[in-house]
């Protein structure tokens, strides 16, 4: 009986092979993967898990990050750091044009930025783990954002001074911040709504703070000018969640 010929069969693929990187793509990468894994897994997962999840070795992370605490600085780096514009501050102080504008247009530029899966759960995971990623992101905030913010409406309501921004006038503007911020947390934490309105959360918060203002910092500037004292020292921000 005759035997038919034995299908051909191909040769086996070699597996790939491991792409060989130059130091500083392959460092910029571990950052980056870290970044979402962390977001993910928060800050008690190790980096032997890591490792494992990459399909790498625990060694190689440790030939690129001296500890752990050193892998979530660069992690710091690359998700906060590197996402803050100086042209924040430069809108907000920009005096040819209403407080009312440059505050709407800081904020359309600034929640993209934060707006984002990762960039929330990591800060709610630092803060629950006790790291100071939200003590340096919150100090940048107060400083290079919400006091210039108060200086200007000082500015706007011609009561301008050199008088430290008071408790109160620091109050209201980190109301109108966490305003704008709770909005992110619906959505990318609570995930209690599957989309946020942020023009009418953004214009609703800057309604708000500029309609609370004109009184307020009015006589917050009195009282600054008599000498009366806050109850608390102004701008501080460790009690705050906001960002």
């Amino acid at each position: 009986m005759e035997q038919s010929a034995p299908a051909h069969v191909e040769p086996a693929s070699p597996p790939p092979r491991t792409v060989r990187m130059a130091p500083d793509e392959r460092k910029k990468e571990l950052v980056e993967k870290a970044a979402d894994f962390f977001s993910e897994e928060g800050f008690d997962a190790g980096t032997r898990q890591l490792a494992r999840q990459l399909g790498i070795t625990q060694p190689l992370i440790y030939r690129y990050f001296a500890s752990k605490e050193d892998l979530i600085n660069e992690v710091y780096r690359k998700v906060y750091v590197s996402q803050w514009q100086d042209g924040w501050k430069q809108t907000i102080c920009d005096r040819n044009r209403p407080l009312r504008a440059r505050l709407q247009d800081f904020y359309c530029s600034y929640a993209p930025a934060i707006f984002n899966r990762r960039w929330m759960r990591i800060f709610f995971f630092a803060g629950l783990k006790g790291l100071d990623i939200n003590t340096r992101y919150l100090a940048r905030v107060r400083d290079e954002l919400l006091i210039p913010i108060s200086r200007e409406m000082r500015a706007e309501l011609g009561l301008e001074c050199d008088l430290p921004i008071t408790t109160a006038e620091s109050e209201l503007v980190w109301l109108m911040h966490g305003t704008v911020f709770y909005q992110g947390i619906r959505e990318q934490i609570y995930r209690s709504v599957t989309a946020v309105d942020y023009d009418l959360a953004l214009n609703s918060a800057i309604d708000m703070y500029l309609q609370k203002a004109p009184l307020l910092v009015s006589d917050a500037v009195a009282r600054a000018r008599a000498g009366i004292t806050d109850p608390a020292p102004a701008g501080t921000c460790a009690a705050h969640f906001t960002v």
